[in-house]
Order: C-alpha cells, then sequence, then structure tokens
C-alpha cells in the first residue's frame, strides 16, 4: 500500500523524499493475543493496511486472530527468539521494497498512534532510525508501571552508551523503532544475537555507519500482559551490549574489522 503523508519539501530533503512513500509495520509476536487488537486498533489508519506479524510459534492462537484482524502472518515453527523473529520481520519489509519499516510489539507496550509520525521523521530526512522514548521524567516512568531496577538499569546503561557511542539517545532498550529502507540495507542484523540483544547490537552497528537517530515521546505501559524480560535476562542482554560496544570501540581504534560492522554488500571482502 502506497500511503501519502503529504509531507512538506525541504532543500536538504534526503533521496527518502516523495509524496508517497511504502510504510510497513512489522510486528514481532509471541503469545500476543489478549494485546494484539488494541495494539492494532491504535494504529494510525494509512498504516492499518500494510502490517506483517511475524509469529514465533505462539500458544495463544495469535496468528488466528492475526489473520481475522487482516495482517499478513508469517509463522515460525519453532520459537526463533526475539531477535529471530527480528530477523524474518526485516527480510519481509525488504520483500515488499518498504521506504520505512516500523517495529511495533503487538503487546500494547507502546504507543501506536505515534508510528506514523515517526515516518514521517524519516521521509523528510531528519532521521534515518526513530525510536519511542519511554523516559521524560522518573516519577512518569515509575507510575506507568516500570521496576525500580529496571529504570535504575536503563538510566544507568543509557547514560553511559551515550556517553561512549557520542549520542543523546533518550531511551536506548525501547522496543518502538522505525527506520528507513537504507539502514536494512546496510547493516548486517542477520549476524545478531536471536534474543534480546538483538535491539542493543542493532543500535551500536546503526551509529558505527553514520545514520541519524532520533526520538519521539510515548507513554509507559507495563502491566502483566505486556511482555517484559526478567533479572537474569537483563543481566545476559546487559553482557551482550557490552560485548557490541567493545566490538565498536576495537573496530574504530582501526584495531581489528568485525563482520558485524560491514555493510552487507561488503563483507564477502572479509570472508
Amino acid at each position: 500500500m502506497r500511503v501519502s503523508l503529504e509531507i512538506g519539501v525541504h532543500p536538504w530533503f534526503s533521496s527518502l523524499r516523495m509524496s508517497e512513500a511504502n510504510i510497513v509495520v512489522v510486528m514481532p509476536a509471541y503469545n500476543a493475543g489478549q494485546t494484539l487488537e488494541r495494539t492494532f486498533r491504535d494504529l494510525p489508519l494509512e498504516l492499518k493496511e500494510n502490517v506483517v506479524l511475524v509469529d514465533d510459534a505462539s500458544t495463544d492462537g495469535t496468528p488466528l486472530i492475526a489473520k481475522e484482524l487482516g495482517l499478513k502472518v508469517v509463522e515460525h515453527t519453532k520459537n526463533l527468539g526475539y531477535g529471530g523473529n527480528q530477523k524474518t520481520c526485516y527480510a519481509e519489509a525488504l520483500k515488499l521494497n518498504a521506504d520505512v519499516i516500523v517495529m511495533l510489539h503487538p503487546d500494547y507496550q507502546y504507543d501506536a498512534r505515534v508510528c506514523k509520525i515517526m515516518a514521517e521523521l524519516i521521509l523528510l530526512g531528519n532521521c534515518d532510525i526513530v525510536l519511542g522514548n519511554r523516559i521524560r521524567t522518573r516519577q512518569e516512568a515509575l507510575q506507568g508501571g516500570m521496576p525500580k531496577w529496571k529504570y535504575f538499569i536503563n538510566r544507568t546503561s543509557t547514560f553511559f552508551e551515550n556517553l561512549i557511542l557520542g549520542q543523546s539517545i533518550g531511551d536506548f532498550h525501547t522496543g518502538l523503532r522505525a527506520y528507513s529502507k537504507k539502514v536494512l540495507e546496510t547493516i548486517p542484523f542477520e549476524l545478531n544475537s536471536d534474543d534480546f540483544g538483538f535491539d542493543q547490537e542493532f543500535l551500536v552497528q546503526s551509529i558505527h555507519f553514520g545514520f541519524k537517530i532520533g526520538d519521539v515521546p510515548v507513554p509507559v505501559r507495563y502491566f502483566k500482559e505486556a511482555s517484559s524480560i526478567n533479572f537474569s535476562r537483563s543481566v545476559r542482554y546487559g553482557f551482550v551490549g557490552i560485548k557490541s560496544i567493545s566490538k565498536y570501540t576495537i573496530q574504530s581504534l582501526n584495531l581489528y574489522k568485525f563482520k558485524e560492522f560491514t555493510p552487507k554488500n561488503s563483507r564477502r571482502d572479509l570472508e
């Protein structure tokens, strides 16, 4: 589906400038049967006809609900993990020749209403990547249900990641993201973790390739049905981030070249 966004024209406009854009919303899903419909209903009308849900071997009927809502559904025969799910999501979006890809969790933890705004920022050429920023004040985050230990880890790790990587990202660990087609065509995300560490690796790679990253504010929503990782998995997730940043630093110092930081069309040179 081609969506007319009727955006303005600026002299610094990127190659993505167009009056009509192919925007694909991808949903990595696992047991999202209780929240999928609410998430889908909140999407802007213009984006509802081009939604791809990748089901990671759910046991609660998520694929059936998605089909009833009219979504395109891709089903994994076995659980590949959060990162593995995203790999399929982005491969499907590229098959559809998407200009902008919005990754939205179907667990209603993120505000789907801002997806069009995120896409517009990319089409304007202001950003290559737009993130949903859940953290504006401590009070808002905690009142939204974010556990105190998660808030502490989020703020601490985001501070040091920004410091080391030279960014000013508000929420390094958000699951609401929008990408330009060029981002997915450049980053070798297929090499990333199949678990939750995928997201951190992807952002570090994006910074290495010089993509412009921005964010938009979204409310914090933590509740029983929303997906979340426990403390032990959060620790493993953190180690993946440290490893990725360490590789980034080594590569930046020209001490070693990693495949993860080599554009897709250049990886053969290292093989």
